[in-house]
């Protein structure tokens, strides 16, 4: 079992009020799954996708992590979390524009500590994987938008987490960029085991996973078998 959330909620202050966000949010995650999280504007699905990333904290209830308990990590404990068991692919790549893709892919690794040459040679592995082999010196602003998200997703692979989160990957793209995208995830997936969560509002791009939850109003479905 990677992740295992029990009765988790979040709370957001308003004014003199209290809103519920998140409420009794029970989740199983074991290696190898493949998960989308479904859900439209103001579901909770990005309130819960920060915590399942480490980025917030519940209110209240329990999250354990690779057999670590979340809920009892200081602030640099999660920090650690985040780079060393967690890789993110974003909508909006989130690539440092002066560097290149090489550099971008590296990067985690440099904040790991990690020696130089290892973690360049690390990123140009990943870049293969993404089929970037031949784009390693290229800058953010001499690729499309659909090779800077495989420059992001070898980013996330590169130190080898134990899961993979995907927060609308493909929302920023066109649709042939957004299929090839989806694509690279299913052979991530099938060739290496990745664990994937995805958090979506498209029903055609949940359908690439092997099961989708849904969220709505701060409440998450049973799973669902696709």
């Amino acid at each position: 079992m990677i992740l295992e959330m029990h009765d988790i909620c979040k709370d957001y202050p308003m004014g003199k009020t209290v809103t519920r966000v998140l409420k009794n949010v029970n989740l199983t995650v074991n290696e190898g799954d493949y998960l989308a999280i479904m859900g439209p504007s103001g579901s909770g699905k990005t309130t819960l996708m920060n915590i399942i990333g480490c980025l917030d904290v519940p209110t209240s209830g329990s999250y354990s992590l690779g057999g670590r308990d979340i809920t009892a990590c200081s602030a640099k404990e999660l920090a650690t979390v985040r780079n060393k068991e967690i890789g993110f692919v974003f909508q909006s790549f989130h690539l440092l524009p002066k560097l290149t893709a090489l550099e971008n892919v590296a990067l985690p690794l440099l904040y790991g500590g990690m020696k130089k040459a290892q973690r360049l040679e690390l990123a140009r592995q990943a870049l293969e994987t993404v089929g970037l082999a031949d784009r390693i010196d290229h800058r953010p602003d001499q690729l499309s938008g659909g090779q800077c998200q495989r420059v992001a997703i070898a980013r996330a692979i590169v130190g080898k987490p134990k899961l993979l989160l995907a927060d609308e990957p493909t929302g920023a793209l066109d649709s042939a960029s957004g299929a090839q995208v989806m694509e690279l995830f299913q052979q991530l997936h099938e060739d290496s085991g990745a664990t994937i969560i995805m958090i979506t509002h498209d029903a055609g791009i949940a359908r690439h996973a092997q099961m989708t939850r849904t969220i709505r109003d701060g409440i998450l479905s049973g799973g669902v078998e696709v």
